[in-house]
């Protein structure tokens, strides 16, 4: 069994029969075919098969991905409710690859908000598709219910308006259905789903708070509360350390705000570690722009401009928490971005943390200023490989839209991300760093330019970064995108905060400690 007090959902893996399952919804899976829909579930009966693939053309099922119908279940199922959950098209092998069984259960799970068990009978001939399936079905096991004042607000009411389903709270109990249910490595799957899953809604829950509770210092509060019995050792850094410590780029994005910057460093280090590994996340709580003021329009989700050290911090509890034998320090780099009297202003120049200099040609190019102080600190401290994840440009939604997210830097740990990428079911796409931009960052009185030419924005950014890694091997992620879903839930992703980047960061990890 999962460790219960990391998710509000419990899940198990069963080898019972899943029509004998005693739970409130069944889901199963349907997948398109040359004839029309087939469904497919351990163990199902073939009448109850029959009826269903019948049942697709009035339905509208197509079977493909993210499509979902709930049934009564009628007398061949204990089951209260039958869900449909779409697979999409099968392999040239006639099975489903690990991210369509994934997506297929998250997809279910965010249907299935209010009831209280729920039993999953997808397709699993291998430990890694029960490894997806229950990822998945943890991963859309998730909502926000933070700001809602009242039980009513999360109450779907009967046609008669009396009180009816929770839709706010997700299913307390689900049972993977399994034949390798017995299995050891199995268990030791879904164990790694459930800290997997609570390190992605730890993320998704901070990208999700509103930026009045969460500024630099409310984040650092919170890390100190989400290492808590990790053995993860917490330092922050205040207004007056960082002037101090020369960290130029976090004081002058920060000093525009009444609530001061703050760098986080959370480091676990496991007794004789194979690899050292620093991640540094861009944590700007809010990004008005500064004096370089942003449009109205969209600027609400600007609060999730620190995805990157939400993923960060909680990428290193994973870690922790799964005992890797890899020493992890996240470099969280907090700060609120805020026009007023005190704001830095185009043409100012900043000292960051090393000693080069930038002339801020933009205040909304804040990210990389930040940035640049903590990969100057992580790699003061010789790690293996450094890695920085931001939602730094708005070029990388541009080029690469809102689901995929781009890797820049050293060929060799570009590789080891979009490997990690591919292995987890998280879209990176490896982009390149062209020498001849360096010439565009040129300052008139600086060593750089916080700012180059307009095209190829998100390449000017990776290239801005690589000038404070030294020769530690490195890759910068720009997760723009993907980080903050403005449209529609799909498959196990949420509106709002998607916690991208934890699965990637953590399954390069695990990489590491295996070699």
């Amino acid at each position: 069994m999962a460790d219960l007090s990391l998710s509000p959902t419990a899940l198990t893996l069963s080898d019972q029969n899943p029509v004998d399952a005693k739970v409130d919804a069944l889901v199963v899976g349907t997948h398109p075919t040359a004839d029309g829909v087939a469904v497919v579930g351990a163990d199902l009966p073939p009448a109850l098969v029959d009826e269903l693939v019948r049942l697709a053309k009035p339905l509208g099922l197509a079977g493909a991905a993210d499509e979902v119908r709930t049934l009564p279940a009628g007398a061949a199922c204990a089951a209260d409710l039958l869900v449909l959950t779409g697979l999409g098209a099968t392999g040239a092998d006639g099975t489903f690859d690990t991210e369509a069984l994934r997506r297929a259960a998250g997809a279910a799970m965010r249907s299935l908000a209010g009831s209280s068990t729920v039993a999953v009978a997808l397709p699993s001939t291998s430990v890694a598709d029960v490894a997806a399936i229950a990822e998945g079905a943890l991963l859309g096991a998730y909502t926000y219910t933070r700001y809602r004042s009242t039980a009513s607000s999360k109450v779907r009411r009967s046609d008669d308006g009396a009180p009816g389903t929770d839709v706010s709270r997700p299913p307390a109990a689900v049972e993977v259905v399994t034949p390798l249910a017995d299995d050891a490595d199995a268990e030791a799957a879904v164990e790694r789903a459930a800290i997997l899953a609570a390190a992605v809604h730890g993320a998704r829950d901070l990208v999700n708070a509103a930026p009045n509770d969460l500024f630099p210092a409310a984040f650092a509060d919170a890390a100190k509360a989400a290492v808590k019995g990790t053995g993860i050792k917490v330092t922050v850094l205040d207004d007056k350390q960082l002037v101090a410590g020369g960290y130029g780029g976090l004081v002058g994005v920060g000093q525009g705000s009444t609530r001061g910057p703050r760098l986080v460093k959370v480091a676990y280090t496991p007794p004789k570690p194979a690899s050292k590994v620093a991640i540094v996340g861009k944590g700007i709580t809010f990004d008005s722009g500064g004096i370089s003021l942003k449009p109205g329009p969209g600027m609400e989700a600007m609060k999730s401009d620190m995805s990157g050290a939400a993923a960060v911090l909680h990428t290193v509890v994973a870690a922790a928490r799964l005992g890797l034998p890899v020493a992890v320090t996240g470099w969280l780099c907090l700060a609120e971005n805020m026009p007023s009297g005190s704001a830095q202003r185009p043409s100012d120049v900043l000292t960051m943390r090393g000693g080069t200099t930038v002339e801020v040609l933009n205040t909304d190019a804040e990210g990389r200023l930040v940035m640049a102080d903590g990969l100057v600190a992580a790699t003061e401290e010789e790690p293996d490989v450094v890695l920085d994840i931001a939602t730094l440009t708005g070029a990388q939604m541009v080029a690469l839209g809102r689901r995929v997210s781009a890797v820049m830097g050293d060929e060799a740990v570009r590789g080891e991300v979009t490997a990690a990428a591919a292995a987890t079911g998280e879209q990176f796409w490896p982009m390149p760093l062209p020498d001849e931009l360096r010439a565009t960052l040129k300052s008139k009185v600086a060593d750089l330019a916080n700012i180059g030419e307009r095209w190829g924005g998100m390449l000017i950014a990776g290239v801005f970064l690589r000038e404070f890694v030294g020769s530690t091997p490195w890759a910068h992620l720009d997760i723009a995108g993907p980080a903050f879903n403005e449209k529609s839930a799909f498959g196990y992703t949420p509106a709002g905060g998607t916690g991208v980047g934890v699965r990637t960061l953590l399954g390069l990890i695990e990489a590491r400690a295996a070699r």
